[in-house]
């Protein structure tokens, strides 16, 4: 019996990858797993990164192949193929790789805890600064210890406390139980953007416990990256901004009624705007046209956004 899946959404350029991701799976101390992986219609396929492992190990991976449908609508076709014998669900990227007690400090976290969602620390190079690990809300926040080895803790207003800064969350390191997997799903239409920051809050409201863990259960890698390889000039950041700003006003809607969390929303939201426009105010710089399509598609969603931009042009003509 499987008690846990792993969900690996697959789209890479270049050999070695997954089999690293793989190789820090088969390295648990926990090994009552099967594996999914989504190849989404990846330009180097997944079956080239399983053919070095064992027999035994290559019958405990299951590789679905799809047309491209984003990372989101990737991890959906892995939940929508759990084993009914699974009681788990653990994400991990294909550029990520595992510590080696990561799915045994889950599984024994939340089985102790009685909890639906559990959510490890993550570590990373350079390129990974703004993420900080979950000991480092003790300093900041409210808090409620588990236990000391490992480091468990839950926090009673962890919404609110996600939405002042969500960078201590990573799908890499979460599990989630049944309870979620069965009825909680990605937004496959947020390609570029925020798909799982909208999953992350779905869960730790529709879960009976959100336990967060101190010890670092994943390593960031260095593969293929769609939101961190869109920067501001280029021609996809206006959708990913309009992305983001799509999924915070969805967020919006589910917290009506707390004050604290929508005036969070409401400000990340303006923040998406300004940057859209300032992203247009540079192509305009440089003689170039604005991306009147998009810009128009994000007014017609968001009339706010022209009087954030007229805004923009008081500001800078009275400069």
């Amino acid at each position: 019996m499987a008690k846990l899946t792993v969900i690996i959404p697959f789209y890479q350029k270049e050999p070695g990858i997954l089999t690293r991701a793989l190789a820090s799976v088969f390295a648990q101390s926990f090994n009552d797993f099967d594996v999914i992986v989504v190849d989404d219609e990846s330009p180097y396929p997944a079956d080239g990164d399983i053919v070095t492992f064992s027999e035994a190990e290559r019958a405990r991976v299951r590789i679905i192949r799809q047309e491209n449908a984003g990372p989101g609508g990737a991890r959906n076709t892995g939940l929508d193929h759990v084993p009914a014998d699974s009681a788990f669900v653990a994400f991990l990227d294909s550029d990520d790789v595992w510590t080696p007690d990561h799915l045994a400090v889950a599984h024994a976290a939340m089985t102790a805890f009685e909890a639906d969602c559990y959510f490890a620390s993550i570590t990373g190079g350079d390129a990974f600064y703004y993420h900080f690990g979950v000991a480092d809300l003790e300093k900041t926040e409210a808090v409620e210890r588990l236990s000391d080895d490992p480091l468990l803790i839950e926090i009673p207003g962890l919404t609110q406390v996600m939405l002042k800064n969500w960078s201590f969350l990573h799908l890499s390191s979460m599990v989630i139980g049944r309870p979620l997997f069965e009825k909680v799903r990605f937004d496959a239409a947020l390609r570029l953007a925020a798909e799982d920051v909208l999953f992350f809050c779905d869960c730790v409201l529709a879960a009976r416990r959100v336990v967060l863990s101190g010890e670092a259960g994943a390593v960031r890698g260095e593969g293929l990256n769609i939101f961190h390889g869109v920067d501001n000039d280029s021609p996809q950041f206006l959708h990913q901004q309009f992305n983001t700003w799509v999924a915070l006003d969805r967020l919006e809607s589910r917290f009506a009624g707390r004050p604290v969390e929508a005036a969070s929303l409401r400000s990340y939201k303006q923040t998406a705007r300004r940057q859209a426009l300032w992203s247009q105010a540079r192509l305009v710089k440089r003689r170039k046209l604005p991306q009147f399509d998009m810009l128009a598609r994000w007014a017609m969603r968001d009339p706010r956004i022209i009087t954030s931009a007229f805004g923009l042009a008081v500001g800078k003509f009275s400069r």
